[in-house]
């Protein structure tokens, strides 16, 4: 059995397999339109980005820049108008537009959760090593609560998070054996463990034990250990949330791995049967494209 991951885009769902990804995306005019693509990985040939750690860097690079292409390629299709179903349409971000934005976001991501965080706690009067990263990383899951929880409320978004419930039912169903039809999949769960809202949230969470080591320094290298370190810290949330994929079934590690897993109520909401049948047809792509050429694919862990 393949392992898929998958990411909600607008009116749409982005799945990905081993070797390839593909993306469904409800048009203006009611049809599935859909977009798949073959997956180059280096990790396929070089062992070593394959060791643990560093295979999660490159995973989340990886996914990132897939998930920037399914959004683009989402964007465009549901913005066109209603009866313009012959036209061609634009799928593919350029490589300067896809740089841009995977620059923009990881750098937003990095100021808000990372440095805005530790110069905040810089601010407190704690004197205290210990105290210190705890406080810190209190700050810092509460900030990204504090913003799950604020997006979420927003109703524009709302589509987006059924979509998001859609491709974790989906998946969960083929995980399962079920067979793929939407009121099947409909009476799956909204939860997954390899979502990539337990996989931030763990980030948060490792990152106090990370930067203990680091005790307090200095204001310059304090931001600079909390940019320079996230991979690392990325790394090994991502080593977390593959062994819990794995271990679906030990009850001890997905009560541990429970805040991650309760977080994703925040950011799903029950999907409609057209909404499953989107995610489905993406699904039913890769695993097809799966089947007919990756024999020899490397077999890469992705977030649901």
């Amino acid at each position: 059995m393949a392992t898929v991951g998958g990411q909600a885009v607008l009116e749409g769902v982005m799945m990905r397999g081993p070797g390839n990804w593909a993306v469904a995306v409800r048009t203006p005019s009611g049809a599935i339109a859909q977009v798949s693509r073959p997956i180059d990985s280096p990790m396929a040939r070089h062992r070593l980005l394959r060791l643990p750690v560093i295979r999660g860097v490159v995973a989340l690079g990886e996914s990132l820049a897939i998930g920037f292409r399914a959004l683009a390629i989402s964007a465009n299709y549901a913005a066109r108008e209603e009866g313009a179903e012959g036209e061609e349409v634009q799928t593919e971000l350029s490589r300067g537009a896809l740089v841009f934005s995977f620059a923009l976001a990881i750098g937003f991501a990095v100021m808000l959760f990372k440095v805005t965080p530790a110069l905040l706690t810089d601010r407190l009067p704690i004197r205290s090593t210990g105290w210190f990263v705890v406080v810190e990383g209190l700050i810092r899951v509460a900030i990204f609560v504090a913003y799950i929880s604020l997006i979420s409320l927003l109703p524009d978004l709302r589509r987006v998070f059924q979509y998001h419930a859609a491709e974790h039912k989906a998946i969960n169903a083929y995980e399962a054996g079920e067979p793929l039809e939407p009121e099947i999949v409909q009476r799956c769960s909204l939860i997954h463990p390899r979502c990539g809202t337990a996989f931030l949230l763990w980030v948060m969470v490792i990152a106090v034990f990370v930067f203990a080591f680091f005790g307090r320094p200095a204001w310059y290298w304090l931001i600079a250990t909390r940019v320079l370190l996230l991979p690392l810290v990325a790394g090994l949330a991502y080593e977390l949330i593959r062994f819990a994929g794995r271990h679906q079934r030990n009850r001890a590690l997905m009560m541990l791995l429970a805040p991650g897993l309760w977080l994703q109520r925040l950011t799903t909401r029950e999907p409609s049967l057209d909404q499953l049948e989107v995610s489905i047809r993406a699904l039913r792509e890769v695993l097809a494209l799966e089947g007919e050429g990756s024999a020899d694919a490397q077999r890469v862990e992705v977030m649901a």
